[in-house]
């Protein structure tokens, strides 16, 4: 079994077209963010290997995130399995003229190794 040696961070410029019709970041596309940061994580730990996503531990919106904001993903591998690896994606937003970044998100992604036919594989 592998061990992750650093963690891994991303980030992203909230615009416009992420926006839902409250003027804040789409839901979706922050969940869209988080699973694609936690991927990277996996494809660089694991090079030779192929995941497909098997959950998303929680889906909680601590606060909104206004176009503009810097968001900062933080991926850390928490468990390691057979066939399966969970990273902890935290996301941290860092809006316009404000002087800190504010954590706004955090999950668990697990996704499980697979072959070319979708059949899992070992670590």
């Amino acid at each position: 079994m592998g061990e992750r040696k650093e963690q891994m961070e991303n980030h992203v410029l909230v615009r416009t077209e992420h926006l839902n019709h409250k003027g804040n970041l789409f839901g979706g596309q922050l969940l869209l963010w988080v699973d694609e940061s936690a991927y990277m994580s996996a494809v660089k730990d694991y090079p030779n290997l192929k995941f497909v996503t098997r959950a998303i531990s929680k889906v909680e919106f601590r606060n909104s995130i206004p176009n503009g904001a810097v968001l900062r993903f933080d991926c850390d591998s928490v468990r390691i399995g057979k066939t399966s690896v969970t990273y902890k994606v935290s996301v941290h937003s860092h809006a316009p003229q404000e002087s800190e970044s504010v954590l706004v998100f955090e999950t668990e992604v697990t996704f499980v190794a697979v072959d070319d036919n979708g059949k899992k594989v070992q670590i």
